[in-house]
């Protein structure tokens, strides 16, 4: 098989899962009107994460390598990360459905936004074959999940409170904090094992470059969301933006920065 066919079979297993997480996000908007609307959601998440595992399993076993380098490969293996932590969550934990909406549009968005972009595989560089990479990416990628689905939570209590819906608040408000708390433990975590790689890889454990820079800065919006939170009796909305605000600077801390900056280590999530 030539390298385009090789490619437009990666994008084939990626567009399927994209078709299934728009339709998802659509549907998600009826979920209250329909006895087996969440059952619908959950194949059709199901479906997503299976096609995303398959595309990436079959590009590795191709490649050699895994999808850590290019932006293609770093949204394939987002859109399947991402929606894997999701679907459990959205199994899971009931209380945590209505956040489908916000969650399964993110997560189209990726699909759509992956299918325009040049998939051709790039080689790694030997730095990349480290342990505490695994460890790194992996506790990155679990810190986003739960950010996109404490973000997405909070988008649609903060609809909810606006339209004047009825609903129990303070237990909502209580789900998001302790997802928001997984989160930030996952993201101390990423940045500890980002800085053991760093020290093996480039002989520093850091260097203030604008990824390392933005991951340290959404750390402490994070960590100082949940110092207000706990200091000031502040109203529940405030917290619900601040939570917001950290994942749209996870976002792009995550898939704009190591693309369009000179860092060292460019597109390594």
């Amino acid at each position: 098989m030539t390298m385009e066919s090789l490619v437009n079979m990666d994008k084939t297993w990626l567009a399927i899962a994209a078709t299934c997480h728009v339709f998802a996000a659509i549907v998600s908007f009826w979920r209250n009107r329909g006895r087996f609307t969440d059952l619908w959601l959950s194949t059709l998440m199901l479906s997503a994460v299976t096609a995303m595992f398959a595309g990436l399993l079959f590009r590795w076993l191709r490649t050699g390598q895994g999808p850590f380098l290019t932006l293609f490969d770093v949204l394939t293996s987002n859109i399947f990360s991402l929606g894997l932590i999701y679907f459990l969550l959205f199994v899971s934990v009931p209380r945590l459905r209505t956040s489908a909406p916000a969650a399964l549009t993110i997560l189209g968005i990726l699909g759509v936004w992956a299918l325009s972009i040049p998939a051709d595989p790039v080689p790694l560089p030997a730095t990349f074959s480290h342990s505490w990479l695994w460890a790194h990416v992996i506790s990155g990628k679990i810190f986003l999940g739960f950010a996109m689905t404490g973000s997405s939570q909070a988008t649609m209590l903060l609809f909810q409170a606006r339209t004047g819906m009825q609903g129990d608040y303070a237990a909502d408000d209580q789900l998001l904090w302790r997802i928001m708390a997984v989160a930030f433990l996952f993201q101390s975590f990423m940045l500890v094992a980002g800085a053991v790689w760093a020290q093996d890889a480039w002989g520093r454990f850091w260097t203030w470059d604008p990824l390392e820079t933005w991951a340290f800065i959404t750390w402490l919006v994070l960590a100082g969301v949940f110092h207000l939170r706990a200091t000031l009796r502040l109203p529940l909305w405030v917290g619900w933006c601040g939570v917001i605000v950290v994942f749209m600077l996870a976002f792009l801390t995550f898939f704009g920065l190591p693309f369009f900056s000179g860092a060292p280590h460019k597109g390594v999530f």
